[in-house]
């Protein structure tokens, strides 16, 4: 069976995630496009929202559809940083300053993360220093499989000018692979091009 990319809407009852933890005030949610030249088998959409904490700290979270439960996740691991994450399922971050520099941050499920600067689209390449590592939460349900990762509040700081990309590496059982983001460039899948930045996050109300 082929992509089934069935059009869904943003969910609103997201509390089945974390309950009892603080789910903050919703900033944006969007659901992510599967790259045409990429199509997914047995997955019927990704979700991603960002919420803010009382705190200040940042929520993303991430929702795959999976109702034939053919979702491949990592082994569960310690929560360090490891490169090569996004070559199986990975929710990825991108935060794209106004001067072009950006960073690029990968959540897996198995808890382990990456986040790197850019100087430029794919240059000038360095590990990005954390205030804290980010804590990720996963969660398994019967038809869904969702992702809930915390960030320090100094990790996205509103601005005029920042953008934002969120996506996803999605795996499934059989080793069919596909990419997701808010918007795709022509060509190949490449997470790294500006097109895929498409979120501005409104300015923190005034106090």
């Amino acid at each position: 069976m082929l992509a089934r990319n069935r059009q869904a809407r943003p969910s609103t009852d997201s509390g089945r995630m974390a309950a009892g933890v603080d789910r903050g005030v919703p900033v944006a949610a969007r659901m992510l496009v599967c790259h045409p030249d990429t199509p997914a088998r047995a997955i019927a959409g990704v979700e991603a929202r960002i919420l803010r904490r009382k705190d200040g700290a940042w929520l993303i979270e991430y929702v795959v559809s999976d109702p034939d439960a053919r979702l491949h996740l990592p082994g569960r691991g310690n929560p360090a940083r490891v490169d090569g994450l996004w070559q199986t399922t990975c929710l990825e971050m991108f935060v794209a300053d106004p001067n072009g520099q950006y960073r690029e941050f990968n959540f897996s499920p198995s808890t382990e993360w990456a986040a790197y600067r850019f100087e430029g689209r794919r240059t000038g390449r360095s590990d990005a220093e954390m205030r804290s590592p980010p804590d990720i939460a996963p969660f398994r349900a019967n038809s869904s499989y969702a992702q809930c990762v915390a960030l320090d509040a100094e990790e996205i700081v509103p601005m005029p000018g920042l953008r934002i990309g969120l996506c996803a590496v999605i795996e499934e059982l059989d080793g069919t692979k596909s990419y997701w983001a808010l918007k795709h460039p022509a060509g190949k899948p490449d997470f790294h091009d500006p097109a895929c930045f498409a979120l501005e996050l409104p300015a923190p109300p005034q106090s």
